[in-house]
Parts: C-alpha cells; structure tokens; sequence
C-alpha cells in the first residue's frame, strides 16, 4: 500500500464530515472530499512536514469547501425557528444526524470550520493552526458553538 492510500483510507472520512458540515450536501460533499484529495496526491512530495500531515489535509479541505461556497453564492443559511415541535423519540439517528448537520450549516463560516474539526476530536492547537487564530480565541469559540448546538437541540426536543 502507498503512503497516499494509507493517508486516504485514514482521513477521507473525516474530511467528508468536515465537508457535510460545511456545506449540508453529501453529493457536494463528495465532490469536495475527492479535490481535497486530488491535491493531496498532486503535492504530497512537495509536503514539507512543517505541519502535521493532518493539519496540512485539513486545511486543504477547508479551502475547497470555502472556495466552493464562495463560487455557489448560494448558501442556504437560514436560522432555525425557537418554536420547532418536540421530536419524537422515534427518531432515527439518522434523523438526529441530519438535525446536526442542519444546525451545523446555519453557523457562521468559521464556526462550522472550528466544529466540524472539533467533531473529528483533533485538538485545539491543530484546529487554531488550521483556521489561523489563537489557541485562546478557539477555546472560546468552540464553548460559544457548543451552547448555541446545545439550544438549537434543546427547542428541538433533544435535550431534556
């Protein structure tokens, strides 16, 4: 197996949800997974190893998801109703799934970034490394996103 299989099968997965958490579209999401990819292999021997690989991988994926939302001026961001009805508790976690990524997508650029990688359990320093703030500034950040989840879960009957 290659150096780039391995990395492939290793983070393609989470660079998939970072995706979703992006931009709320498996299609798409795909279709971001596979350029970030593609980059990888293009410029994995120019990688200097100045970062973690994962940091590197990561940070090209979050350009591709930014550079696609750009292009699409088409982001459905819209904030979820306070009034949502209980969900019954019936719901599939695929349903609960899906909630996530809904309510992950109507956060702020950034936001998404830093939860989408907080997600994927990589720790603070590698996550300020990627979207470029302080270790502080992200603590902070990932706290804030975390009650904002926390409320939209709650108004939608996840939390009791």
């Amino acid at each position: 197996m290659t150096d780039f299989e391995q990395i492939y099968l290793q983070y393609s997965p989470q660079i998939f949800r970072v995706c979703m958490g992006y931009i709320n579209d498996a299609e798409q999401a795909r279709d971001l997974t596979q350029e970030t990819f593609i980059a990888v292999w293009k410029n994995l021997s120019a990688f200097k190893h100045q970062s973690k690989i994962s940091t590197w991988i990561f940070r090209i994926a979050t350009n591709n998801c930014l550079r696609a939302l750009q292009k699409s001026k088409k982001i459905r961001i819209t904030e979820l109703p306070y009034d949502l009805p209980a969900v019954a508790p019936e719901d599939t976690k695929e349903e609960q799934l899906a909630f996530l990524y809904q309510s992950i997508a109507a956060l702020e650029e950034t936001e998404r970034i830093i939860i989408s990688l907080v997600l994927e359990d990589l720790p603070q320093a590698e996550i300020a490394e990627i979207v470029g703030l302080s270790n502080v500034n992200v603590r902070v950040k990932i706290h804030r996103i975390k009650e904002k989840l926390a409320v939209k879960f709650k108004n939608h009957g996840q939390f009791e």
